[in-house]
């Protein structure tokens, strides 16, 4: 099941804590924890922010989204400026981002890429992805970095940033995730998705060293890593 806690408390919340600067926090968010309220969620980081909150009591903000399932590096702004920055950045794709995945089913080929256009379809009470020749442009990389027991330990990179894309490409080409609860063959409870936001890397300035951070592999996902190759000492 997924990793998140019920509460942080301040420990807890830094503890969390990849990468810190004067602009921006990054932060390994648990798998199972909204990154904001939506609809009947009312357990969510922006809860726990002000735990972070500067001299003047004033907490960073979400510099861009994850899925509620989807665990590791999340990117915070500290200020207004760096706000702007991360925003234009994510929305220029000039961060680059790399995530670890479990898959049922193993591609095809080793390595290539997915280009699907993705559709947002609204029913009655909900919503879903679907690939469509009229959605938007959707591209991701992917690798296999080992296989096991017919699953695949992938590791995906977004040329773009749609919703749940790395999870509707992934069922695409055959080989949803692990633990998928809406774009795998059946219907299955959410809290278990295996994917990893696993690292970051950008540039705040043309002055400025580069930020990278690296998120460890959550508590719900090792054996599936282990059985696919990976080990604490791959350096992977």
């Amino acid at each position: 099941m997924s990793d998140a806690g019920t509460t942080f408390t301040p420990t807890t919340l830094r503890a969390r804590i990849l990468h810190e600067d004067e602009d921006v926090f990054i932060i390994d968010k648990p798998a199972g924890l909204a990154v904001h309220k939506a609809g009947r969620i009312t357990d969510h980081l922006d809860l726990y922010l002000p735990f972070l909150a500067e001299g003047d009591g004033t907490p960073p903000r979400l510099a861009h989204r994850l899925d509620r399932d989807t665990a590791g590096c999340l990117v915070l702004g500290r200020s207004l400026w760096a706000l702007k920055r991360l925003g234009d950045m994510f929305a220029a794709g000039h961060v680059e981002k790399t995530y670890w995945a479990i898959s049922e089913g193993i591609p095809e080929t080793a390595e290539g890429v997915i280009d699907f256009p993705l559709l947002k379809l609204l029913i009655p009470g909900a919503w879903n992805i679907v690939t469509h020749p009229t959605g938007q442009p959707a591209v991701t990389e992917y690798k296999v970095l080992g296989t096991g027991n017919g699953r695949a330990w992938l590791e995906l990179r977004p040329r773009t940033g749609r919703t749940h894309q790395l999870r509707v490409h992934s069922a695409a080409i055959g080989c949803p995730l692990v633990g998928e609860p809406y774009y795998g063959p059946v219907r299955v409870p959410p809290g278990n998705l295996h994917l990893l936001a696993r690292s970051v890397t950008f540039t705040m300035a043309f002055d400025r060293e580069p930020v990278t951070a690296v998120a460890p592999p959550p508590p719900h996902m090792r054996d599936a890593l282990i059985a696919c190759g990976w080990t604490e000492r791959s350096g992977t």
